[in-house]
């Protein structure tokens, strides 16, 4: 099944504006909130280790509401992250994590490339 690409991102944002760590949505700001779905693309039959690395390094981030990764059901090697994060200085902060940096390192000589991506807001 094809998805519209615009019903995708509003339906994932909306979903990941509401799936938040533990965090009442009374102490986030949907002004300052940074959310991001993109797509992510493993080499051939890599796609289960990938999820892997990236699980392993996206625990204890701080400023992170939410970490998900979806796998493609049309797509054997595709993967979709959504991420909501306090603001977008979290998530780049997150980038400079040892476990991030770790997961990165593991990653990369298995990823194919990159799909879509985008920033969304509520």
């Amino acid at each position: 099944m094809i998805v519209n690409r615009r019903i995708f991102v509003g339906s994932a944002a909306a979903t990941l504006l509401f799936a938040t760590k533990g965090n009442a949505m009374d102490e986030i700001d949907p002004e300052d909130v940074y959310a991001i779905i993109g797509q992510m693309l493993a080499a051939p039959g890599k796609r289960n280790e990938l999820i892997g690395y990236l699980s392993e390094g996206s625990g204890n981030m701080p400023g992170n509401l939410s970490y998900e990764i979806w796998r493609d059901k049309g797509d054997e090697n595709a993967i979709w992250i959504t991420e909501v994060w306090k603001d977008e200085a979290s998530h780049k902060a997150s980038l400079g994590l040892p476990q991030v940096q770790d997961a990165i390192r593991k990653a990369r000589p298995i990823i194919a490339g990159f799909g879509a991506r985008a920033e969304v807001e509520r």
